[in-house]
């Protein structure tokens, strides 16, 4: 399967709503799928950020190479996975497949920074959160 390595995964219906002037799925609508997977990674982690946290993550770049086209009706399923851990960022790698056929739409990177909010400036990843991500990272098959 494309999606073996990746340990956190989302599935997700296509919108009609999200299709452009020539029927496919717009290229901002893989960038909300590339969030939803980044979300659902950083929750993994306890690293989402909010709550009154001093220090979280800040997105700080995202690129999308673009397979295939996606239609409606349709399912994806978007993966992320960490392609590498620094002192102060980590960066995901994204994979979007439709679902029914494990065709690969999509790939992409993102570079996520930790980020101190009430210092305004990069910060360290915290110790439990760089051990969650081995944790997590060690589950999947390409960890």
């Amino acid at each position: 399967m494309e999606l073996d390595d990746f340990p956190i995964t989302v599935e997700i219906d296509v919108a009609w709503g999200e299709l452009d002037s020539f029927g496919h799925v717009n290229n901002t609508v893989f960038f909300r799928w590339f969030e939803t997977a980044r979300m659902a990674f950083l929750r993994a982690i306890d690293f989402a950020g909010g709550g009154g946290e001093a220090v979280g993550p800040i997105l700080a770049s995202t690129s999308c190479r673009f397979r295939r086209p996606v239609g409606f009706p349709d399912r994806v399923t978007a993966g992320v996975r960490v392609a590498s851990v620094e002192e102060d960022r980590f960066t995901h790698s994204y994979r979007v497949v439709r679902t029914a056929t494990d065709e690969v739409v999509a790939e992409g990177e993102g570079l996520v920074v930790s980020y101190d909010y009430g210092a305004e400036g990069k910060a360290p990843i915290p110790a439990k959160v760089r051990a969650a991500i081995r944790r997590l990272q060690a589950g999947s098959d390409g960890g």
